[in-house]
């Protein structure tokens, strides 16, 4: 069968039935996420080594991109914190030239990746895993807002979780009152908003168009009023940041060395898997909370076109972004328009208020992400841990703290590691043989045995012929692998060498009920030839020829 490619952006399934209601809530969406994604993508871009405008001009044309062509209803787009440490690797080994080479290559592989149809093996990374790596995300991203929740002046936040705890301890005398003030003022007024504007309903004629406004604006604007007319003493965009680029971003070629070009596959590569991972996860977390489905190989495609454009356009890596989704599904998102709107908010506040949006103050910013980092974090799995296996626990909390403290990268491989580790250790239990004891074999017991094979035959579980290889009959061994549902190179090496033994031992083998993949194995490799006399469809056949042989025997 012919392999079919196609290329459907979800925004074409998405936009059927829509209506004004949709647009404007995807519209308070959309200007929601852009308050949220605008200091995100300038510090991600500074720790990475670059300049602010980077983080900018990714947020705008990636985000716009993944939106456009994305297989998700409600993904944003974006430099994430993931692509950190990786970047700045990148830039100082290879230089900002050849960072654009290797994101681009990046792109041209995550597109090959969904055109291939590879974005459905995400599907199987465990729950715990997931739960482990939002929670971890959730933390890091509210510790990261301590600094200016509390109005702290520190040059230079370091990046490990350790750092961080012990610059935010040393600098706690010089918490800046007003700064904390308006972060607790603004976060009370995003939280009252969310809990009592829907309590309102009909009791006031203004509650349903003045709910549609998410708290974050109102905390947004009235603490920026107040900052500017009060002139109180606090930081902001404007006096961290040197204001905001009032300019749209030029095609640039890089300016690059084939001399370390040529080492830049295995960092795109990099780039690649991490941003697939990440991007589908991030998809399939706000699958959950929308009760939707993802098209995770459509996904992969426009991340793969997002960052194809991106870095000759002065960006970085791009990818689904957790913090982002989440808000913009918690602000009621309903299609991929909500994604564009908050580019092109992003792209309007480059233009035209650049310096409106350079006197926000920091604190409410904060508080806007402290709020985020809450509702994205699925806390309650902590307390529900004792109603899971340990493993499943184990494997959560592993990544939970791997997550925090050291990467997501290695979290989510030691996840999936142990995941594995403990699937195999499961089956393989799940594997035994049985002795079977019917009555038209208590005469013949010595010379013919039966067994039954039960689960998965492969390389975890080959120990389960131990016992059965060390207790062989006299004349024939029956085997009934009806239940036997899957075997791999391994397993079918076992069956082998239990052949070859019981031929040594002139002990006749007869199996029953092989069917399924076993079977499709058995033929594959030859073994089948070698079987075909000895198969029997059901164990009742295979009872009758062992006993035939046993009298023929005497």
């Amino acid at each position: 069968m012919p392999v079919t490619f196609s290329f459907r952006p979800r925004l074409i399934d998405a936009l059927k039935g829509y209506d004004r209601a949709r647009l404007l809530a995807d519209i308070g969406a959309g200007l929601t996420v852009a308050v949220v994604a605008l200091p995100l993508a300038m510090a991600f871009a500074i720790a990475s080594g670059l300049k602010p405008e980077a983080g900018i001009f990714t947020t705008i044309i990636a985000g716009f991109l993944v939106a456009l062509l994305g297989g998700s209803r409600v993904q944003i787009g974006g430099p994430a914190g993931a692509f950190i440490v990786i970047v700045y690797g990148i830039v100082q080994q290879y230089g900002v030239g050849n960072l654009i080479l290797a994101t681009a290559l990046s792109g041209v592989l995550l597109f090959l990746m969904g055109l291939f149809k590879l974005g459905t093996l995400v599907r199987f990374i465990p729950v715990a895993v997931i739960i482990g790596f939002t929670n971890g995300i959730a933390v890091l991203i509210a510790l990261s807002q301590v600094k200016d929740f509390l109005g702290l002046e520190v040059a230079s936040m370091p990046a490990d979780f350790f750092g961080i705890l012990a610059t935010l301890w040393d600098n706690a005398h010089a918490v800046n009152g007003w700064a904390l003030g308006i972060a607790l003022a603004c976060l009370a007024i995003i939280v009252l908003w969310q809990h009592a504007m829907p309590s309102l309903g009909a009791r006031a004629p203004f509650s349903g168009k003045l709910a549609a406004v998410p708290g974050a604006i109102i905390a947004l604007v009235l603490s920026t009023v107040a900052v500017a007319l009060l002139k109180l003493p606090v930081e902001t965009i404007g006096s961290r940041f040197g204001g905001i680029p009032a300019a749209l971003p030029a095609f640039t070629l890089p300016d690059f060395s084939w001399e370390s070009a040529r080492f830049l596959l295995m960092p795109a590569i990099t780039l690649a898997l991490l941003g697939a991972i990440e991007s589908l996860l991030c998809a399939r977390v706000a699958d959950g909370i929308i009760g939707d489905r993802h098209d995770p190989n459509q996904e992969l495609m426009a991340q793969g076109v997002a960052n194809f454009v991106v870095p000759f356009f002065g960006g970085m890596p791009a990818t689904g972004t957790i913090a982002r989704t989440v808000t913009n599904v918690k602000s009621g998102a309903t299609s991929p328009v909500a994604g564009m709107v908050h580019a092109l908010a992003l792209l309007a506040v480059i233009l035209v208020a650049a310096p409106l949006a350079s006197s926000i103050p920091l604190a409410c910013l904060a508080a806007i992400l402290l709020h985020v980092a809450w509702n994205m974090g699925e806390w309650r799995a902590f307390a529900h841990l004792r109603r899971f296996h340990a493993p499943y626990g184990a494997t959560l909390l592993a990544v939970f703290l791997l997550t925090v403290v050291f990467d997501l990268t290695v979290a989510v491989q030691v996840g999936i590691l142990a995941s594995c580790a403990v699937f195999i250790y499961r089956m393989a239990h799940l594997t035994h043989a049985e002795r079977l004891n019917p009555p038209e074999l208590a005469a013949a017991a010595p010379q013919v045995h039966a067994w039954r094979l039960q689960g998965a035959l492969f390389f975890g579980s080959a120990t389960a012929f131990e016992e059965l290889s060390s207790q062989l009959p006299a004349r024939a061994l029956v085997l009934d692998l009806a239940s036997l549902l899957y075997m791999d190179s391994s397993g079918k090496e076992t069956l082998k060498a239990l052949l070859a033994q019981c031929t040594q031992r002139g002990v006749r083998v007869l199996m029953a009920g092989l069917r399924g993949q076993p079977l499709a194995l058995v033929q594959r490799s030859g073994l089948h030839a070698r079987l075909a006399p000895h198969l029997y469809p059901d164990l009742a056949q295979a009872m009758q020829a062992a006993l035939a042989l046993a009298d023929s025997a005497e």
